[in-house]
């Protein structure tokens, strides 16, 4: 998807958040609007000075920063998980808690960059992946052959190898695809990342051992504590942006109260 760039000016309750002759992407000035309608929150609240200055340029004082930080403390409840959510989401998520796995690993990467035609790129990762699943009796050269001829990674220079890896070592959506599976061979789906498409071929697994759910249930309550945290913040924007008189821009937006 395109970014656009927004020149129109955007106001939270009257205060403006940007200027207009500059460019901003519509994600950026999105973060803008929440902060100031937290740190108008905050002033509101008592927990930040009546005559904090707001900011066009998205650089809110310390002083904000730090009201708003309490704002949200004092807001945004997030409950303890429960023994059974802890252990349903270990359950099914048991391939994230596995330590030691290690895989042997080759792709081709069609690097997503800025203007690139991504309907184009698909097409071509497509194809080659096609290819070299069609190859099995020589399914390495034309594998390396790929690699050398399409790949945007310096590894296409050693035919795409990446050597031995764990998890650490890859992007989490990566490693997603990759890990906590038995396939061995080309994988029949192209690998998407924050770095482009992948086609990825899985040489050799070294299984890893699964920990305990008694040895991860702090951090498996953390995880749920953080999903459940991110929940009621959005939930709590919305609630904030439903009440705020707000042009220029389009906000999610909750009418009734916050339902937690």
């Amino acid at each position: 998807m395109t970014i656009e760039t927004l020149t129109r000016i955007a106001r939270i309750n009257g205060v403006a958040i940007n200027t207009g002759d500059e460019d901003i992407a519509p994600d950026e000035l999105q973060q803008r609007a929440y902060t100031e309608l937290l740190r108008q929150t905050a002033q509101a609240a008592g927990l930040l000075a009546a005559d904090d200055k707001p900011a066009t340029d998205g650089v809110i004082s310390e002083a904000a920063a730090a009201a708003i930080d309490t704002l949200i403390e004092q807001s945004v409840q997030v409950p303890e998980p429960s023994d059974e959510a802890c252990r349903r989401h270990y359950a099914a998520n048991e391939a994230i808690w596995r330590t030691g796995e290690r895989v042997r690993v080759r792709h081709i990467l069609f690097a997503v960059t800025q203007g690139v035609d991504v309907v184009a790129l698909r097409k071509r990762a497509e194809g080659v992946l096609l290819d070299v699943r069609c190859h099995d009796d020589a399914a390495q050269d034309a594998f390396s052959d790929a690699a050398g001829q399409y790949s945007n990674c310096p590894s296409g220079a050693q035919g795409g190898d990446l050597g031995w890896l764990t998890s650490d070592d890859c992007a989490p959506e990566f490693a997603r695809e990759v890990f906590g599976h038995a396939e061995v061979g080309v994988l029949p789906r192209l690998v998407h990342s924050r770095f482009g498409l992948h086609v990825v071929e899985v040489l050799e697994r070294e299984a890893g051992v699964t920990q305990s759910f008694d040895a991860v249930r702090g951090a498996v309550a953390g995880t749920l504590r953080q999903q459940s945290f991110v929940t009621a913040l959005r939930q709590y924007l919305s609630l904030l942006s439903g009440q705020a008189a707000i042009s220029g821009i389009d906000l999610d937006r909750a009418d009734s109260p916050l339902v937690q």
